[in-house]
């Protein structure tokens, strides 16, 4: 099993983190503005565990040089099914520096959007202290 996808369901914060690119980009299914650091994306991150329930993975797709892969989940969020994807490329060093994040159907990104925009006071505070 891929270190990223055993992390995230282990629900294991700091192995997340631990793979994460100082200078990772995190770009939101529902934020127009991509997140720069590694601080912000490990508190997105965080928020997200808060908010997906029964979430697990159905599928990994690698490229057989191993810098990109797609990561197929389905979760609950606020009672809604969401199905979505998460794109991640590793640099060099095997650490993530893009992570991007798909979802759908609308009414469940809705749910997430609103969601996570009660979670972010809390993300923002996180990312500063860290």
């Amino acid at each position: 099993m891929h270190p990223f996808r055993k992390a995230v369901e282990d629900r294991d914060e700091q192995a997340i983190e631990a793979l994460l690119a100082d200078n990772v980009v995190f770009t939101s299914p529902v934020a127009f503005k991509p997140y720069p650091g590694r601080a912000i994306t490990a508190a997105i991150l965080r928020g997200v565990l808060r908010v997906f329930e029964d979430f697990r993975y159905v599928r990994e797709i690698a490229d057989p040089g191993g810098h990109d892969h797609a990561f197929v989940f389905t979760a609950t969020v606020s009672g809604r099914q969401i199905h979505g994807c998460d794109f991640l490329h590793f640099d060099e060093d095997g650490k993530i520096d893009e992570f991007t994040v798909m979802v759908r159907p609308l009414s469940a990104a809705q749910a997430l959007a609103e969601a996570m925009g009660a979670q972010f006071d809390r993300i923002a505070q996180e990312a500063a202290g860290h």
